[in-house]
């Protein structure tokens, strides 16, 4: 096998089992501040030892794990410094981007986000089902990516889906969406895309440091 193809296949199985471990840990099967062994990884992914080491020094530099001596492997805890750290930097990328898209964005991609939370909005007047919980997380999570990705910006879309692992981390113990949250949540984001078709940037910028400060100041209180 040639240098080029071993290299591939190394950072193709990288790439397995770095998405195996978020799926995991996503999953709740990895809990926040839990300690785990490389072994009990390897064990938990299916994947072989040499793919778990590989994998360490990625989780640790993107703060995922932390390694405590004498007492092994850390996943990243919930706590205060955790919660304020991730919201602060989502807004810093947020305000930047919800800029630009208000300038730049088709106005048939702003239309087609209106629509797609007045029909959860309708959905939610008759009855809040689970899968209609599940609907608005992923068109809530779809929203935010979309306008991050909008800056066509690799570097900061990529440093933007590390830090949503750890808001999604901080929302399943604290802020994920609930019943009581679905309308209200996708009221917030029809006001988000109504400043966002303003065209106006410094309006849409501030409008998502509101609606991410709200967030932020949700699982603050639930700390």
């Amino acid at each position: 096998m040639s240098e080029p193809v071993l290299l591939h296949d190394q950072a193709k199985l990288r790439d397995k089992a770095y998405a195996s471990f978020t799926q995991h840990l996503l999953a709740n099967e990895l809990a926040p501040g839990q300690f785990i062994s490389q072994r009990e990884l390897v064990a938990l992914t299916g994947l072989t030892l040499g793919a778990i080491r590989e994998l360490i020094p990625r989780l640790e530099a993107e703060g995922l794990i932390r390694t405590v001596p004498q007492r092994g492997m850390q996943i990243a805890n919930v706590d205060l410094n955790l919660v304020r750290d991730a919201f602060q930097f989502r807004t810093i990328l947020e305000r930047e981007a919800a800029a630009h898209f208000a300038k730049t964005a088709p106005a048939e991609e702003i239309e087609r986000w209106l629509k797609a939370h007045a029909d959860i909005l309708e959905q939610a007047e008759q009855q809040i089902t689970p899968q209609l919980i599940e609907t608005a997380q992923m068109l809530d999570d779809g929203f935010h990516d979309a306008v991050i990705d909008h800056l066509g910006n690799a570097i900061i879309s990529n440093a933007y889906r590390i830090n949503s692992i750890k808001i999604r981390l901080i929302r399943q113990s604290r802020t994920r969406l609930h019943p009581l949250l679905v309308v209200p949540v996708m009221q917030e984001h029809l006001i988000l895309i109504d400043a966002l078709a303003s065209r106006d940037g410094a309006k849409a910028a501030d409008a998502f440091a509101v609606h991410i400060g709200h967030a932020r100041d949700r699982a603050l209180s639930m700390a």
